[in-house]
């Protein structure tokens, strides 16, 4: 019933830009196709050896650091959410935004800070030796293990969390709160009783938005020397030189990835949120006395940990090797990354502009080709990288006869050995960071502007380029935003895609932080973080503009 629904739909609507929008999921989907039919290949005996003595602890890292970093950055986002939304106390209006920013340090750039820190050398253990004659325990404050990743991730990404949880509880469960505050309920009860189960949703989402991080990661277990599956696939890459076996890597762990998204689908589908969409905002509680102290420390130490001592401590590093990093090779570094960022985010705005203007109208086709254009951001980018390698190995195969009329010489990769190749990588892991920023543009559009158009005869073309493109500008720019931001501290595709000799920022950061040349990685790091802290600006004018 759903496919002749969808053809009857595309019998009535085909235009070109329901054709381009095919043609965009089509090329965002085949890199992925690739990594699936690798498992029907033959195995070569470096997959069995993997399979055999390796395989058990990359899944067992791997589980270990997605579980307990999803709990910990649940109980920090929600905790944190909910003192906000719920009360009023010393900096709340400070913490509001505040609480945000640990999201602008990427986790790589946390990691050797915090292990730099906490060294025998590290400013830490210096202070107690020098200052106050004391010696910690080593083992104490050791970093480069498990505990540590996870403390990385759980400090550095407990914003997706608070981001989706606060607007959720501010404005959709002041009935349920006020109903079990009547009722005599204890604000603990009411946390556990009321909050928890309302913001299901929202946990769930940010969750999801956690564990999708740190599938991808690479460069916090790879600084601490931890085996996770990603991991595993730049080993076999580039340690044994076997493309095959880490394509097959990649595949079960997409097949596990895009299992857990289902899984979630599925559970969510079964159940119903039906809240009042109209609820008046929560009213805070002004806490008082050694109550409103806690809350405000409290979020103080999350603020401190999660951005303001590695920042604080970057910008010591960085006014050590300013002078011997700020050279002309280093801007060469930001023109590269600036210009990759830039072109790739270019393509991911005119691709979701054409796809979510396809996607107004409420059909199934609509449903099944958003989902598709958006599929990248659920994929770890290793995966991607793996995917997106091994489609343009096999066009550079097809296109070599091209190759060599046009005097590009007998190599068959050219388009392998290009940028191109990474710039494709970016558009289909960041297109869902530009389509829902333009979705929503759209949405708070509404309809009536095009249908009023379209009735006086102008077409859908016309139609984009004079209405609807001047009311999709504010939605564009923060589309811009978010996707250059995320496109800038990407570090998976950008070091299994790049060329060969060209670094970005985040490539070179990391580059010095392996090479322990970690002071001058901190001007780079820096960098990284000014431009990140855009997104949390263009994020809050978002939110202010939502609630006027």
């Amino acid at each position: 019933m759903a496919a002749k629904r969808m053809k009857r739909y595309l019998q009535k609507e085909l235009n070109g830009w329901v054709i381009i929008s095919i043609i965009g999921a089509a090329v965002i989907l085949l890199p992925m196709l690739f990594i699936f039919f690798s498992i029907f290949q033959e195995p070569n005996e470096n997959w069995f050896h993997i399979r055999e003595y390796l395989l058990e602890n990359y899944v067992k890292n791997t589980i270990i650091l997605v579980v307990s970093t999803s709990l910990a950055t649940v109980f920090l986002g929600v905790s944190l959410a909910w003192l906000v939304a719920a009360y009023d106390f010393p900096l709340k209006r400070f913490f509001r935004w505040g609480l945000i920013l640990p999201l602008a340090i990427p986790p790589y750039i946390a990691a050797y800070t915090y292990r730099t820190m906490l060294s025998y050398t590290g400013v830490v253990q210096s202070t107690f030796r020098n200052q106050f004659d004391y010696q910690i325990d080593a083992e104490l404050l050791s970093f480069s293990n498990l505990r540590g990743a996870i403390f990385i991730f759980s400090f550095f990404l407990f914003p997706y969390v608070y981001i989706i949880a606060r607007p959720f509880l501010e404005n959709q469960s002041t009935a349920f709160i006020e109903n079990a505050r009547l009722l005599g309920r204890k604000p603990l009860a009411i946390f556990f009783k009321v909050i928890l189960p309302l913001s299901r949703p929202a946990i769930v989402g940010g969750a999801m938005l956690v564990m999708y991080e740190v599938l991808s990661d690479y460069g916090v277990t790879s600084y601490f020397g931890i085996h996770t599956i990603t991991t595993a696939i730049f080993q076999t890459w580039f340690g044994m030189y076997d493309v095959d076996s880490a394509l097959r890597l990649a595949a079960w762990l997409m097949i596990v990835v895009v299992g857990v998204i289902m899984i979630e689908r599925l559970l969510r589908r079964r159940r119903r949120y039906n809240l009042n969409t109209k609820s008046r905002p929560l009213v805070p509680i002004k806490l008082k006395g050694i109550f409103a102290l806690a809350a405000t420390f409290y979020c103080s130490v999350i603020f401190l940990l999660g951005f303001l001592i590695p920042f604080v401590q970057l910008i010591s590093w960085a006014r050590l090797t300013f002078s011997k990093v700020w050279n002309e090779t280093f801007f060469t570094l930001m023109y590269q990354s600036v210009y990759v960022a830039i072109i790739a985010t270019a393509i991911v705005l005119i691709i979701s502009v054409i796809v979510a203007n396809v996607c107004r109208s409420q059909s199934t086709f609509s449903y099944v080709l958003s989902k598709l254009i958006t599929s990248g951001y659920s994929i770890p980018g290793a995966i991607i990288a793996i995917g997106v390698l091994a489609l343009f190995i096999n066009l550079d195969k097809y296109l070599a006869p091209m190759y060599a009329y046009l005097g590009l010489g007998s190599s068959k990769l050219v388009l392998s050995l290009s940028v191109v190749m990474l710039i494709f990588g970016y558009a289909i892991r960041f297109m869902a960071t530009g389509y829902n920023a333009v979705e929503v543009g759209f949405e708070k559009m509404g309809p009536k502007f095009s249908e009023a158009s379209r009735i006086l005869g102008l077409g859908k073309t016309k139609t984009f380029f004079k209405i609807e493109f001047p009311l999709l500008k504010g939605a564009l720019f923060s589309g811009f935003i978010l996707t250059f931001v995320e496109i800038t501290k990407e570090l998976p595709l950008a070091l299994l895609l790049r060329p060969f000799n060209f670094d970005t920022l985040a490539t070179k950061t990391f580059q010095y932080a392996k090479d322990e040349r970690i002071h001058e990685a901190s001007v780079s790091s820096l960098i990284i973080i000014g431009i990140s802290v855009l997104s949390v600006i263009v994020f809050q004018m978002i939110d202010k503009r939502v609630k006027q």
